[in-house]
């Protein structure tokens, strides 16, 4: 396999338009799996919710691993191309192999599952081929203050993701189904703070890789969970009366 910069074009192309999309289909009404089950209409088939993360998220990790192994030889040069690799591959890991079994949500709908898991071998492969068998950085590049920047960037979002996740993990005893008001850390700021750490902790990727594709998948997440993150907020101030008032949607202090 080579580098076919047309192909890297045209799927971060339509890694855009879906991310659009996303956003026109999401913005009004949340999707349907969650807390936004209980107001719309139960979507039929489901998967627990420990096995439904493991197996969407698992191509992900998957793929740009498959993708290195075929490649002969390895080519992850110089440094900062490993990093930016492992950086990808890491949160993924988490996401697959640590968060499933972690995680108290209620079961997955089927039909969402199926998307989800087509998006992360799509995204896998994109962001896989380009690091792979595309990417050329400089040998200093672990130095640029892109990548610097980009890398903390990164760090910084997925603290907050995995504490937020920690937090609301907490809000639940085993067996218990009910939501809670989360607390503490950035959700004294954000009703959707794990959503704010998944969205800085890709733009910092992007930041740091400074390829379309990585912005385009950055883009795509602030279009999908941006939205649901804005239905969590409302469901919260409809539901709870002594929801904190000074709370934000996703943006401290802002929005």
């Amino acid at each position: 396999m080579q580098c076919f910069p047309s192909l890297v074009l045209a799927l971060s192309s339509l890694l855009g338009a879906l991310a659009l999309l996303q956003l026109s289909l999401y913005l009004r009404v949340p999707s349907r799996y969650g807390k936004h089950e209980e107001r719309l209409c139960r979507p039929r088939g489901r998967l627990p919710a420990r096995c439904a993360w493991f197996v969407q998220e698992l191509p992900s990790f998957l793929v740009p691993a498959l993708l290195l192994a075929l490649r002969s030889p390895p080519r992850l040069e110089p440094l900062g191309c490993r990093l930016l690799c492992c950086l990808f591959c890491w949160h993924y890991f988490y996401r697959t192999f640590i968060y499933p079994f972690f995680t108290r949500g209620r079961p997955f709908p089927l039909q969402l599952l199926f998307f989800g898991t087509l998006f992360c071998v799509y995204n896998g492969f994109l962001q896989g081929y380009y690091l792979i068998y595309c990417a050329e950085y400089p040998n200093d590049w672990c130095t640029d203050i892109r990548f610097t920047s980009g890398l903390l960037l990164f760090l910084l979002g997925m603290g907050i993701n995995i504490h937020s996740d920690l937090l609301l993990r907490q809000l639940r005893k085993p067996g218990e189904v009910t939501y809670k008001i989360p607390q503490g850390g950035l959700f004294t700021y954000v009703s959707g703070a794990n959503y704010f750490g998944e969205i800085v902790e890709w733009f910092g990727f992007a930041i740091a890789t400074w390829s379309l594709p990585a912005f385009t998948f950055a883009f795509f997440t602030l279009c999908c969970i941006g939205p649901r993150a804005y239905h969590h907020h409302r469901y919260y101030l409809k539901t709870f009366t002594d929801y904190p008032k000074s709370r934000k949607a996703l943006i401290p202090f802002v929005f």
